[in-house]
């Protein structure tokens, strides 16, 4: 076991999409479909660029990279077409449900911060049974934050929504952009190994698991 996160944490911080969702192939179909009538391929290494950041962020790198003509809104706003019917049954990383669910048995209190905005973080966890059960929502749009991820509002304000000291919370992510921003915060950061994320991009996490069954022995300790 980490002896580093033995111990009991204040509380836990969810990231959604590649650690609680596998949303990312969803998200290359669909923004695929946006560059398919300008002849653009939507790379894996460009891909790599714009995961786990702010939305605007990630829709003006594309912009710019591939020299779309469109603004940030109009390509967030064709890509969403595509998006909507892909996120209402969006696939669960393995064991993540189940975690979450043992989680919320546990009594400590957990929250997710996430780079969605409102209405899309609904409708991915809508038909999901342990959608209901964060106590705390920070999503990309809410009105109290100022900065998206790499930097870390998005992180604090879910740990003061949930009266929680951030330097006591562990979050959970699966990108560079994630971990650097739940870094900054003072949190210690579980990884989830990604097939969109080189190893050596997670070595700033304080564990990194291939699936949350390995958060058992944790989980288990936390209760005592």
């Amino acid at each position: 076991m980490n002896p580093v996160l033995a111990k009991t944490p204040a509380a836990l911080i969810f990231d959604l999409d590649g650690t609680l969702l596998d949303t990312e192939p969803l998200y290359t179909i669909a923004t695929q479909k946006v560059l398919d009538p300008f002849d653009a391929e939507f790379t894996m290494a460009l891909k790599k660029q714009c995961m786990g950041g702010d939305s605007r962020r990630s829709a003006r790198i594309t912009i710019d990279h591939l020299d779309l003509p469109m603004s940030v809104d109009e390509f967030l706003s064709n890509r969403e077409v595509f998006l909507r019917p892909l996120f209402e049954d969006a696939p669960e990383i393995k064991g993540a449900g189940q975690f979450i669910t043992d989680l919320s048995e546990s009594g400590i209190p957990f929250g997710l911060a996430t780079s969605s905005h409102q209405h899309l973080c609904d409708l991915k966890l809508s038909r999901k049974p342990w959608g209901t059960f964060f106590q705390q929502v920070v999503c990309g749009d809410h009105p109290e934050l100022q900065r998206g991820k790499p930097d870390p509002d998005i992180f604090l304000l879910c740990a003061e929504k949930l009266q929680a000291d951030p330097h006591r919370c562990i979050a959970i992510e699966d990108s560079p952009s994630g971990i650097k921003a739940a870094r900054a915060a003072g949190m210690q950061v579980i990884a989830v190994n990604s097939p969109y994320v080189e190893p050596g991009e997670l070595t700033e996490a304080t564990l990194t698991i291939d699936a949350f069954d390995e958060l058992n022995p944790l989980l288990a300790n936390w209760g005592n």
